[in-house]
């Protein structure tokens, strides 16, 4: 198939997600034209199969405001026509979704050209449901021809806020295991712990939601029982406190902020915990990274997280903001090294028999050729 995918080209879970499908897809034959402001992460330059289309948005005096929504529409038509797209697949609802339907619309007199909407968390739970973006969000969802959701908590949430009557397919997250994979010797963990400290690793956008703070607080307490550094990846609003905290704290030489990376997976094994505080999170995409790698996740009992880690088995759960109880768990793994071989094990074989890209990419090859058909399966007749 010929698919047009849109989305954040930036370091949020929509855009990784997005970004690795269409390399999956791309590397069993299909042809992907990613569509955005700018060129995706993580999609590096010359792969077959993959382009890239520029949405440029212009600066025109009058525009106080640059139209995004309305270059990206055009872009999306002008790419499906030259390109013969087949399908528009968007993720993040806003305002993508809108676009995309401002896009059939221009195409309709030629051809159909259908599209599915991802959503993926904060578009459902923060965004769409300001005041100012919820009618358009519920428009834009419910004209979509397919709706799919990273997990149960999405699917649920999106039906009881937007009482959205369409089928939503849920389709979980997923890890290339080529990719993420253990490294029994950690070869390159001493770059960072010289000493030999045990490394916890933390992974997000480090915004409020993410909880970046908790972290430091959780390795000052591990540090009261054993020695560990901590490597923060990733940038955003809260780096700056969590310095600020890790100075206050006394723990500023056992804290490294490596910023943003384009290769996780390289630093991802080199740790023995993954922390992942989060206020919320709609899936656990850093935590499902780190399972593949071997490394057990300290999760919250928040969102779509126990559907992804179930807790003593492949890592821990605990409560938003029970940075004791957090602290506790990554110290009762670091001090047991046959729990935590075996939670290691168990991580890696989560990953293995319910999220690997086998298991997860035929799941969107056959809702795209269900979609291209006709009306997706539980749409009511009255919706599009």
């Amino acid at each position: 198939m010929k698919v047009g995918i849109t989305c954040y080209p930036t370091y949020g879970g929509s855009g990784i997600v997005a970004t690795e499908l269409g390399l999956e897809l791309a590397n069993r034959g299909h042809d992907i034209h990613f569509i955005s402001y700018a060129h995706p992460i993580r999609l590096d330059p010359g792969i077959p199969r993959i382009h890239y289309h520029e949405v440029e948005v212009s600066n025109y005096p009058l525009f106080h405001y640059p139209p995004y929504c309305l270059a990206l529409a055009s872009r999306m038509t002008e790419v499906a026509q030259s390109y013969s797209l087949d399908l528009l697949h968007v993720h993040y609802a806003i305002p993508h979704s809108i676009a995309a339907l401002l896009a059939q619309q221009m195409l309709a007199p030629e051809r159909r050209v259908p599209f599915i909407t991802t959503l993926h968390g904060t578009d459902i739970t923060l965004v769409g449901v300001d005041r100012s973006y919820f009618p358009i969000t519920k428009f834009s969802i419910e004209q979509s021809n397919g709706i799919t959701g990273i997990s149960e908590f999405i699917r649920k949430r999106t039906e009881e806020v937007f009482r959205v009557r369409n089928e939503i397919r849920v389709i979980n997250n997923f890890v290339n295991l080529e990719t993420y994979k253990p490294a029994a010797e950690k070869t390159g963990a001493r770059r960072f712990a010289p000493a030999g400290e045990k490394l916890l690793i933390h992974v997000s956008n480090f915004r409020p939601v993410k909880r970046v703070l908790d972290c430091i607080h959780i390795l000052a307490g591990v540090r009261k029982k054993i020695p560990a550094h901590l490597l923060m990846v990733g940038d955003g609003p809260d780096r700056g406190p969590a310095e600020y905290m890790a100075r206050e704290l006394g723990v500023g030489e056992s804290v490294s902020f490596l910023g943003k990376q384009d290769h996780v997976e390289r630093l991802l094994p080199l740790a023995h915990v993954l922390l992942m505080p989060s206020e919320l999170e709609a899936f656990g995409l850093a935590a499902l990274e780190a399972m593949a790698c071997g490394v057990p996740p300290i999760g919250t009992n928040a969102g779509g997280v126990p559907e992804l880690i179930t807790h003593g088995v492949d890592g821990f759960i605990e409560e938003v903001g029970d940075v004791a109880a957090q602290a506790a768990r990554v110290i009762e793994l670091l001090s047991d090294d046959k729990l935590h071989q075996r939670m290691a094990g168990a991580a890696r074989k989560t990953a293995e028999t319910r999220f690997s890209t086998e298991a997860i990419i035929p799941q969107y090859e056959r809702y795209y050729e269900q979609v291209c058909g006709g009306r997706a399966a539980g749409t009511p007749a009255t919706s599009r």
